[in-house]
């Protein structure tokens, strides 16, 4: 396909406009990777970003590109996407984010890309256009990824409670403290192993819709891996203040024993996710990770309410930018 000079113009705009998503994704969902740590202590605000945004970077020598795959190239029927489409995707995503990150919501970024995507595409192709195994795969996931989450967390608990039943609470806290920077560690790695790659995914497919790569390519151009994993590690050194509250403080009161199980937890569910190529929410994950720690104390240790309005937030997300995604699309058609 030849590209002319305005359609480059088009696609620097949209590559852009993708980094810029990458970075809010970092900025929205650092709250997952550090709002225990913060919550407990053990790092200072300022402290546990800059961690974090180091681990997010360093997931790009850890994982395969196998979710980036899926985005790219297990969504959307070949020949389907386009600028405007791509266009409508985006901006759907981020005033998703925007609104929910104003709230103070920890709302998946992730799916509110795949919701984009999907309205941009049956606004202009209809559903038919869609790859039904890997929307339901995601869709699926944003079910299970928190119950994986709530069961190693839970799991982690109840082992860790029974290894330390006879040591001091004190010695175990002074433990703990430090095993948390390992656990909050591995749980960034997982977040930018597996949230990097959504928008390495959505880039990518521009590319191919442009012609600039071809649809057999295998991976796409190493700028466009490292320009993703940088965006996302400078939005997490930016943070996310509203919803580290909501995640660290306001569905339960975390202690450092309880926010390592919970990271622990959560860093399994993505490891396997990524590992399988699978699009998924660390928000989805860290949540039902941080609700299954509380639930091993007591079922009313978890503000039930807070948890409530998450979810209400999460069945919301890729309908709501879907419909903004559609919409958008349709004004692109008038600009360019």
């Amino acid at each position: 396909m030849e590209v002319t000079q305005a359609a480059l113009w088009v696609v620097i705009m949209l590559v852009v406009v993708a980094l810029l998503f990458d970075f809010m994704n970092g900025f929205h969902d650092a709250a997952n990777s550090i709002a225990t740590v913060v919550s407990t202590g053990v790092l200072r605000p300022t402290q546990a970003v800059v961690f974090a945004a180091f681990f997010n970077f360093v997931a790009i020598f850890i994982f395969h590109l196998s979710v980036a795959a899926t985005v790219g190239k297990g969504i959307v029927e070949p020949g389907v996407v386009n600028t405007h489409v791509v266009f409508g995707a985006l901006v759907g995503a981020i005033t998703w984010n925007v609104i929910t990150w104003w709230y103070g919501i920890p709302s998946s970024s992730s799916h509110a890309l795949i919701g984009g995507i999907v309205g941009a595409v049956i606004a202009k192709s209809g559903a038919g256009a869609l790859i039904a195994t890997g929307i339901w795969k995601t869709v699926i996931f944003i079910f299970v990824s928190p119950l994986l989450g709530f069961l190693f967390g839970s799991l982690m608990m109840v082992v860790v409670s029974n290894i330390f039943r006879n040591t001091r609470p004190s010695r175990v806290d002074k433990w703990f403290r430090r095993l948390q920077l390992v656990s909050a560690g591995a749980y960034s790695l997982g977040h930018g192993g597996n949230d990097a790659q959504k928008t390495i995914g959505i880039i990518w497919m521009l590319l191919i819709a442009t012609g600039y790569v071809s649809s057999g390519a295998s991976a796409p151009p190493a700028w466009v891996i490292i320009a993703c994993y940088i965006a996302i590690a400078v939005g997490t050194m930016f943070g996310g203040w509203r919803i580290v509250k909501t995640m660290g403080q306001k569905i339960t009161k975390l202690k450092p024993v309880g926010g390592f199980c919970a990271e622990t937890g959560g860093a399994i569910t993505l490891f396997l996710a990524t590992s399988l190529g699978i699009p998924v929410s660390t928000t989805h994950t860290i949540t039902g990770a941080i609700v299954g720690v509380g639930s091993t104390h007591r079922m009313s240790a978890v503000r039930w309410g807070v948890a409530g309005n998450i979810v209400w937030a999460w069945v919301l997300t890729i309908p709501a930018s879907a419909f903004v995604a559609a919409i958008a699309y349709w004004i692109s058609l008038q600009i360019f």
